[in-house]
């Protein structure tokens, strides 16, 4: 008898232990949750340093170029990587190196728009349609399904026909191609909510269709939107790639990496850094984000505990 009360307090005592006293004890149990798996995981950690390293690339462009990304010399054409030019030279003698640098901007650029646009898109969407069902349910699902019937990039390229070339319109034609799984992801979350107690109970009290979505529904959807959104990045630096290599995203002379690669596959069989530097700059920060949307899923997702 004596040993099973000595359980019981035993475990009642590190279950005490384990309940944040503060929200910021909370907080700093989380974050060291989150450094343990990172140092436990180091695929995600280095996605997580790719990511950081591009925002300060972006962020510090101006210092980190060694030449005007956009001045002509045709004297230096198509010099190949050295002491003068780390990464060569393309046709009209401008620096590849420092061209990459600022086209970490564009990039960064489109990935956060997109993301600002497509995440409160698709919560919307999606909560909505989850929570009310019925016809409103059957109105947005066969929207988003006209959506998801066609491909990314061909769905892009006919807005892109529609509203003309160029980086903002670019930038609008992925992200109204990108909502879609986020509302349904949101839907399906939602659908597994509405009926929860805790909704249930704020019903009861009288609350409000939009405040049961905005207060209770969409805070328990955030974690998988994020890691949704997260993994989408890497397919929005494809598109934009894409849309930037046949001409409809940025315009010359911005040093776009999908343009980048355009304008240099004509020499690429004499002069390789032309594509290989643009081409492996892309390759190899969609892997990160995707390597870092898989890292988030593990953290965030509490049935990983």
């Amino acid at each position: 008898m004596n040993a099973n009360l000595s359980s019981i307090d035993s475990t009642a005592k590190r279950q005490v232990e384990r309940t944040p006293g503060s929200s910021f004890d909370a907080l700093c149990r989380s974050g060291v949750r989150i450094l343990r798996h990172l140092l436990r995981n180091p695929m995600t950690l280095a996605g997580l340093l790719v990511a950081l390293l591009l925002i300060v690339v972006a962020t510090f462009a101006p210092w980190i170029a060694t030449h005007d990304p956009v001045a002509q010399n045709l004297a230096n054409a198509l010099q190949a990587p050295g002491a003068a030019h780390w990464f060569g030279t393309d046709e009209y003698g401008r620096d590849i190196f420092s061209r990459l640098v600022y086209g970490s901007r564009i990039t960064l650029y489109i990935i956060a728009l997109v993301t600002v646009i497509v995440g409160p898109i698709g919560l919307f969407v999606g909560t909505v349609s989850g929570y009310f069902g019925g016809a409103v349910d059957t109105v947005f699902m066969r929207l988003t399904d006209i959506f998801i019937s066609f491909p990314s990039l061909v769905l892009a390229l006919a807005f892109i026909a529609a509203l003309g070339p160029g980086l903002e319109h670019a930038v609008v034609a992925i992200a109204l191609t990108s909502w879609p799984p986020i509302a349904r992801l949101a839907r399906a979350e939602t659908l597994s909510l509405r009926n929860a107690d805790f909704v249930v109970a704020v019903e009861l009290q009288g609350a409000t269709p939009a405040r049961i979505i905005l207060r209770h529904i969409v805070p328990m959807c955030l974690s998988s939107v994020i890691i949704r959104l997260t993994m989408n990045m890497a397919g929005i630096i494809l598109t934009a790639a894409a849309l930037g290599f046949l001409g409809l995203g940025a315009q010359a002379p911005l040093p776009e990496w999908g343009a980048m690669i355009s304008t240099g596959r004509r020499y690429m069989l004499e002069c390789w850094w032309l594509v290989a530097v643009p081409g492996a700059a892309i390759m190899l920060v969609s892997l990160a984000f995707n390597l870092l949307g898989d890292g988030l899923r593990d953290i965030l997702d509490p049935r990983s505990e």
